[in-house]
């Protein structure tokens, strides 16, 4: 399996999902907007329908659409203060209403469907460069930004008082949300896209342990999530993205199970 060279491209973008997701994911989870990365993930296929339109690469069409309803989402949070909901269903509309205008169209020269579902086959050299350099820039912008974030993760407006540029800030959040559903199109899918940025994170906060800890470990559980679904995937002959959510919720199921398991066994000892 490893010495065909559609799965070792596969391995080497699934790696950066698996680091750049979670790093995206806490901060989502955190701030209760789980639901944007869901949001995003859908509208992403509205930038690779128009990239495909203009015969140029998906991966960087997606990118751009997205990163503009990522700013659009933040835009509207001015008019929409009391209904955050009724915004992401404004950016949904557009983004799928556009896909779906576009692809019914018949004008497109190539299958979209490969990116609603995920597929190792179709990861190509110019696809892993994007994946390079958006990766790299998201990660190193998070790490320049991240006593911020963090700040804005738990306390938005305490963090307006202390002079934190909390709109700035969220406007480049959107965009690195936006570069992390892009990476992962090809390999995970729109459709369950978002249960890569969510999933692993809301596993490691199950262990109950800080910050920084509860990074590193959603980091861990999505590398198994994403390499688990990859392989055994390629042996089902099935899409990856789909049983990369069921793994993903198997688990979190598993680290629920142990979790009772563990409090249980404490409870009975201590009576």
């Amino acid at each position: 399996m490893l010495h065909y060279v559609f799965m070792q491209n596969a391995i080497f973008v699934s790696v950066f999902i698996s680091i750049l997701c979670p790093c995206i994911g806490i901060f989502l989870v955190l701030r209760r907007y789980s639901m944007i990365g869901d949001t995003l993930s859908h509208a992403s296929l509205a930038g690779i329908a128009l990239g495909l339109l203009a015969n140029q690469n998906p991966i960087l069409g997606a990118f751009i659409f997205t990163s503009i309803c990522g700013a659009l989402i933040e835009f509207l949070r001015s008019y929409f203060k009391k209904y955050t909901d009724l915004i992401l269903t404004i950016v949904l509309a557009l983004g799928v209403g556009t896909a779906i205008t576009i692809i019914s169209s018949g004008k497109l020269h190539a299958n979209a469907d490969s990116f609603m579902f995920g597929s190792i086959l179709t990861v190509t050299q110019f696809d892993m460069i994007m994946v390079v350099i958006l990766s790299a820039i998201s990660v190193l912008t998070l790490i320049f930004l991240y006593h911020q974030m963090v700040y804005i993760a738990y306390d938005e407006e305490a963090a307006k008082v202390a002079g934190v540029k909390v709109r700035t800030i969220n406007y480049v959040f959107s965009v690195l949300v936006a570069s992390a559903i892009s990476v992962s199109i090809r390999i995970v899918g729109v459709l369950v896209l978002s249960s890569m940025i969510a999933l692993p994170v809301a596993t490691a906060l199950q262990l109950g342990k800080g910050f920084k800890l509860t990074l590193i470990f959603s980091i861990i559980f999505s590398v198994i999530d994403i390499m688990l679904g990859l392989f055994i995937s390629y042996y089902l002959n099935v899409a990856p993205g789909g049983f990369t959510a069921l793994v993903s919720v198997a688990v979190l199921v598993v680290v629920l199970l142990i979790k009772k398991l563990k409090s249980s066994i404490h409870t009975t000892y201590r009576t």
